[in-house]
């Protein structure tokens, strides 16, 4: 089980940069508001929650044909329907192309070479493309989606669409061509969704069990289920971080995990608090980094820059292989480090940071993990998601909506002559002229 320690960020411990005990008491009527909110269902989008107890075997059953039939697998989807995916691919099966098939591809963006270089290395004929948008209309999905189409000529076998059940332009082709298909239960958003079939997938095809990842989220939710702020690390987690924003100032939330396959969990983790808490004017902002590459990169911005930063540790008890150190160069400066193992070394680099963060007084908190395999994994989706969610109670925004998003969206639909949408090109072409005088 995860555990959460947050020593670091109290003023009994780090001084007056910390948050008191009386401070976290101050939030105990809206911390019991916030329960009730999550208890009953205030928005419906919190049926992410029943994501722990969903029917997986569909799931197999098409993950077994993808890798009977398949060379490639390739996951088109941006936002929360890639970097979930791309989370558990990096955290579950690292180097996976150099040692497994089918090979993993996932195409998150717009960009043309990414595109044109993954068709040149894959046989499409042999390649699985998995659709994943749950409106079935994101522009950038949809217009990759389009292009493998034509190429594929139309092979309907080739494709798995993960969409709305019922309603969107991606079901509806599915539907006419005879797509495989699964569903995103409708409440449940993008960027909640690595524990609906958008993760679950990719976790089948790559030899890794869902039902693993949903039984740790599912002891992580029994375990949040309490409502004593002191005994809930969701909870706590959230308002640790609220309260440093609101009442002390710190904004920013660097998340630092101590192992390169958690890395991208980072970058998920920061869609996942940015997009649902940013919003009226609040919210703080989150950045990935990783330990201990970072120590000598952003260290020094830590310890001796603006004091509007947390740092949160992901510190990993046992990483599953270890090498040990040689004991050469006995004679010269580095021969100290001859006997021991490069995991005692990154583990005394992660509590050597905390340390001298602490000594500083600048807050920080730590997540151990006793291992990165699905069950922990899992683990850590559901708290953050939860922490997200509660967080959004007390600053009292929607954490599932995001309307600057959408308006993007629309100019970009505008743009590119989606039929409705065309005030919003009228809006650019004179946003555009604004513009033209000021250049170098």
């Amino acid at each position: 089980m995860l555990e959460l320690n947050f020593s670091n960020m109290m003023s009994e411990v780090i001084g007056e940069k910390g948050i008191s005990e009386k401070q976290v008491e101050a939030l105990k009527d809206k911390v019991a508001k916030a329960h009730d909110g999550i208890s009953t269902r205030k928005w419906n989008e919190l049926a992410f929650i029943d994501l722990i107890k969903q029917d997986t075997s569909e799931i197999k059953k098409i993950a077994d044909d993808i890798k009977r039939e398949s060379e490639s697998f390739l996951l088109l989807g941006i936002g929360g329907s890639a970097l979930g995916p791309k989370t558990i691919l990096e955290a579950l099966s690292p180097m996976h192309n150099l040692k497994k098939t089918p090979k993993v591809f996932i195409y998150d963006n717009v960009d043309p070479t990414t595109l044109d270089n993954i068709m040149s290395v894959i046989d499409l004929e042999k390649t699985t493309v998995n659709v994943v948008t749950k409106s079935g209309s994101t522009a950038e999905t949809m217009a990759s989606f389009m292009i493998l189409y034509e190429k594929l000529k139309g092979h309907a076998e080739r494709f798995v669409a993960t969409t709305d059940p019922e309603k969107g332009p991606l079901r509806k082709i599915a539907s006419e061509k005879g797509f495989r298909t699964l569903s995103i239960p409708p409440a449940v958003g993008g960027r909640y969704s690595v524990l609906s079939p958008v993760g679950l997938l990719l976790a089948e095809v790559i030899g890794v069990s869902a039902d693993e990842l949903l039984q740790g989220a599912k002891e992580m939710h029994d375990r949040c289920l309490e409502p004593e702020l002191w005994k809930n690390p969701a909870y706590m987690f959230g308002t640790l971080l609220y309260l440093m924003d609101v009442e002390e100032k710190r904004n920013i939330n660097v998340m630092v995990p101590y192992s390169d396959r958690l890395k991208p969990l980072s970058e998920w983790f920061c869609q996942l608090w940015a997009e649902s808490l940013g919003k009226l004017g609040m919210g703080s902002t989150p950045y990935p980094s990783l330990g201990t590459t970072d120590q000598h990169s952003q260290l020094q911005l830590w310890m001796e820059g603006p004091e509007d930063k947390v740092i949160v540790f992901i510190k990993i008890d046992d990483y599953g292989v270890d090498i040990k150190i040689p004991e050469v160069f006995k004679d010269t400066p580095i021969g100290y480090l001859g006997g021991h193992s490069l995991s005692e070394l990154i583990n005394a680099e992660e509590e050597s940071t905390e340390l001298c963060l602490a000594k500083t007084g600048r807050p920080n908190m730590t997540l151990k993990v006793p291992v990165i395999d699905a069950y922990h994994l899992g683990q850590l989706f559901y708290l953050f998601e939860l922490a997200t969610a509660f967080a959004g109670f007390l600053y009292g925004v929607n954490p599932f909506n995001q309307p600057s998003v959408e308006e993007g969206k629309n100019f970009t639909y505008g743009m590119m002559g989606r039929e409705g949408f065309e005030s919003k090109k009228a809006e650019v072409e004179q946003a555009r002229q604004k513009k033209v005088c000021w250049r170098l």
